[in-house]
């Protein structure tokens, strides 16, 4: 699993990388020392995870992740307590607290693995899911065998994400950003931190503010697509 660490102390990216030694799946293919830097590297080098410092110059650790293409596993690893809630917000893997004890490194990337292998429980095992594609979902006690192109939405709900098909919308352990990876870019679309829609299941597309859009769905659910997605969603459909 390749990783980048993103910090501007140049002894914390040295300490970071020593302890994550521990971990041979662990591959650190590059080091950053401010924002700038971390958007030019993560979307060349398209890391699995990075681990990234919230407080640095120039651009912020939350800045860096609007700003680049696509958000890869996010541990935040910061001297500050106060923003835990909002990485909670914007789907982090984790939040670690300087210094980096190494019990708690562990339990960081025993998550990361429980997170891979979340996607062999519910369905989503099987390569890019694509149209005629059928899926297994369990929530709780119940489950549905479904096809891929009948769900219209997937909604993050901090480590989980609500998946809206026909009347249903189960809930099953899983970061949006896991579950995109496993989704054909043809059929699905990542409108901003909090949802993917179904390209398919658009019935009314409008000018939104900021340079955004705002499409509305089938089951006439509207969902708002941010400005820097916008961009992407309109060369995509020749707007």
């Amino acid at each position: 699993m390749k990783a980048v660490i993103v910090d501007d102390e140049r002894l914390a990216r040295k300490e970071l990388r020593k302890l994550l030694e521990e971990f041979p799946e662990i591959e650190i293919i590059g080091e950053c020392s401010n924002g700038m830097e971390a958007i030019t590297l993560i979307n060349d080098q398209k890391p699995d995870l990075v681990f990234m410092d919230i407080e640095m110059p120039e651009l912020n650790g939350f800045q860096v992740i609007e700003k680049i293409d696509k958000t890869p596993a996010i541990v935040f690893v910061t001297a500050y307590n106060d923003y835990a809630l909002k990485a909670f917000e914007v789907n982090a893997l984790d939040y670690i607290v300087k210094p980096v004890d190494p019990a708690r490194l562990k339990e960081t990337i025993a998550k990361l693995h429980e997170e891979n292998e979340e996607v062999n429980v519910d369905g989503f095992e099987r390569g890019i899911l694509k149209q005629g594609d059928k899926v297994f979902i369990k929530d709780g006690e119940k489950c549905w065998f479904i096809n891929i192109e009948d769900v219209n939405l997937f909604e993050s709900e901090g480590n989980y994400v609500r998946i809206y098909f026909n009347k249903f919308k189960p809930l099953v352990l899983k970061s949006l950003n896991s579950l995109e990876n496993k989704l054909d870019a043809k059929l699905f679309f990542r409108a901003n931190r909090k949802y993917i829609i179904n390209l398919n299941h658009i019935t009314h597309i409008e000018n939104w503010f900021n340079g955004g859009l705002q499409v509305t769905l089938k089951d006439e659910k509207k969902i708002e697509i941010s400005r820097r997605q916008a961009v992407k969603f309109k060369a995509m459909l020749g707007l």
